[in-house]
């Protein structure tokens, strides 16, 4: 007997929920791939022990808490678990447990024998979990009525995010703003409306990226809603180590702040930076003074020409070679001239994609051929074959004089033809069927042409 169920993906907080028709009976299992923000656990098979009673419990979008076990129950990865709240009971997902969560709080600078952690009261119910599914439910109702609320009200904030809590008693609602807001009357509005505790959370535009999600220019998922947990200061300074051009709308995400991604390569510039010379004047040639007027950073190569305001003559110097000529130029020395200078040996970046047929790979097709016979053989053949045709008449023979024309020309050629319509006639008698009262040479009559021909001339 199979009962119809419906499959709801809860990646905000990293489960599947099942609920059952026939029963009525909701179930909800841990999915580790639909976490957001999730952490391998890559010491996994490395149970030494060690932080036994500690879990890392996770709640929606990227709350995070540790709590202790001190009950009697076997509380394992995945788990749906209540635990202690402010007010209240909350309920999460076990989502890391060992060795793993040591080094978890180390990262977020967590002393585990200093900090006083909150328990695990039980594994959840399924009276807990129906009603958890019940508070999250009113999320999205409670966030779109908060949002009129406040504009209504004429506060400079938005609201981002609601996250009620398990037993529906309190809700926590995500907002931004630039400034500082007076919302003591805000909350005592909710309070009446929604009739639950109210908690106010100040977030920045990068996080609320992070919780809305979507794609970035680049086609992949934003940074801020895959994997980074903590932000880092972006300034404007590591897009120009980067020589990218200052331009806004190129270097704003989609939180409206400059890209995560400015300080991926920040590091690799400024090693390359630091190999390049810093010029500060016209190198010194005996034919006249060669201004800097680009540079390529990660190839270390400088371009300079002669005349300080155009770039429509420039020679690429290396950056070694650069530094020789300034110190040359500190001795008195000069170069004879920039224009006799080899060109630099630059890497290059080649790929070999689309340089090759995409059917490469594939077998070699191999020709037919009758065992036993020579390739003369064969030739002849096939001449007969094409031959056969021609003798028919009309149309089809021109083509059979235009060859047998060349043959007059002397006995050397005609001798060579014979040879060739013996070799014919050794093939088969089937020629001497298709042609029309043929000699048995594959011709038919088409080798009587040659001969009214030669005898007209």
């Amino acid at each position: 007997m199979t009962t119809n169920e419906s499959i709801q993906y809860d990646c905000f907080r990293g489960c599947v929920v099942t609920h059952e028709e026939g029963t009525g009976e909701t179930r909800c299992t841990y999915r580790a791939g639909c976490c957001k923000l999730g952490d391998y656990n890559w010491l996994k098979d490395a149970n030494d022990g060690t932080f036994r009673n500690l879990f890392e419990v996770r709640f929606k979008n990227t709350r995070k808490g540790f709590y202790i076990n001190d009950s009697s129950q076997n509380v394992r990865l995945g788990d749906l678990v209540v635990v202690e709240a402010t007010t209240g009971q909350d309920l999460g997902i076990v989502t890391l447990e060992g060795p793993i969560v040591g080094r978890q709080m180390r990262s977020r600078g967590v002393d585990p024998e200093t900090a006083q952690f909150k328990k695990i009261y039980r594994k959840a119910r399924q009276s807990d979990i129906e009603k958890w599914q019940e508070a999250i439910a009113r999320e999205q109702d409670t966030m779109i009525k908060a949002r009129r609320i406040a504009a209504e009200m004429g506060l400079e904030m938005k609201i981002g995010d609601v996250e009620f809590q398990g037993d529906g008693s309190k809700a926590i609602f995500y907002y931004i703003a630039d400034g500082r807001v007076d919302f003591r009357q805000l909350i005592k509005v909710f309070a009446e409306e929604f009739r639950i505790r109210i908690e106010m959370k100040q977030i920045g535009a990068r996080q609320e990226a992070g919780l809305i999600g979507g794609l970035g220019i680049c086609g992949r998922e934003l940074c801020c809603a895959n994997y980074i947990s903590s932000f880092q200061s972006i300034s404007t300074a590591a897009a120009r180590c980067q020589d990218l051009s200052l331009n806004p709308q190129k270097l704003a995400g989609q939180c409206g702040k400059l890209k995560c991604c400015l300080n991926y390569e920040v590091a690799t510039y400024l090693d390359a930076q630091s190999h390049i010379p810093k010029v500060s004047g016209p190198l010194e040639f005996e034919d006249g003074l060669a201004w800097l007027r680009k540079t390529d950073i990660l190839r270390e190569v400088m371009y300079f020409s002669y005349d300080k305001t155009s770039d429509a003559d420039l020679y690429a110097l290396d950056a070694a070679e650069v530094w020789d000529i300034l110190e040359m130029n500190r001795n008195g020395e000069k170069p004879e001239s920039l224009r006799t200078e080899p060109e630099p040996n630059i890497p290059e970046f080649v790929t070999a994609v689309g340089d090759d047929s995409i059917s490469r790979f594939d077998a070699p097709k191999r020709k037919r051929s009758r065992g036993g016979k020579s390739r003369s053989k064969s030739r002849g053949a096939k001449e007969g074959a094409q031959a056969a045709p021609a003798a028919q008449g009309g149309k089809e023979a021109r083509p059979a004089q235009k060859e047998a024309r060349p043959a007059q020309n002397g006995d050397k050629a005609q001798a060579s033809g014979e040879q060739r319509n013996g070799n014919g006639r050794n093939r088969g008698r089937g020629g001497r069927n298709r042609g029309r009262g043929g000699n048995g040479n594959g011709n038919g009559n088409g080798g009587q042409k040659p001969q009214a021909n030669k005898s007209s001339e």
